[in-house]
């Protein structure tokens, strides 16, 4: 059983930069909700995680694969975080995130993600 902590976006950031999706996961609510935009899940009909296990899925695949990941451009107050994430496969392959999470009793209790990467 994971724990859950209290949102820190320096621990939380640093997580994404070290790949560990585990620290990530455990700063989310029991009720969280994470809706994903991309070429694939435009914003009409977004990809949405609504359970823990998706968003521990999502995390563990994302973190899981052998590219870097930079976080910049953060921003935080009490209603929430936000911030860019450049990431690189080793192909030369660049994402670039843009996200935005919403809190609530000190937890993440909504993201939003949208994500463009390079078509070759």
């Amino acid at each position: 059983m994971s724990t859950i902590t209290t949102f820190d976006l320096d621990r939380f950031t640093r997580a994404a930069e070290e790949r560990d999706a585990a620290t990530q996961f455990s700063m989310y609510a029991p009720d969280a909700v994470v809706a994903i935009v991309d070429k694939i899940a435009q914003p009409g009909s977004p990809r949405v995680l609504s359970t823990r296990d998706e968003i521990k899925a999502w995390l563990e695949d994302m973190y899981g694969r052998e590219m870097t990941h930079s976080v910049q451009h953060t921003v935080k107050d009490e209603t929430g975080a936000a911030y860019t994430q450049a990431c690189r496969y080793p192909d030369g392959t660049n994402v670039l995130c843009a996200t935005v999470i919403e809190l609530a009793g000190g937890q993440i209790s909504r993201q939003t993600a949208v994500q463009v990467w390079d078509e070759n």
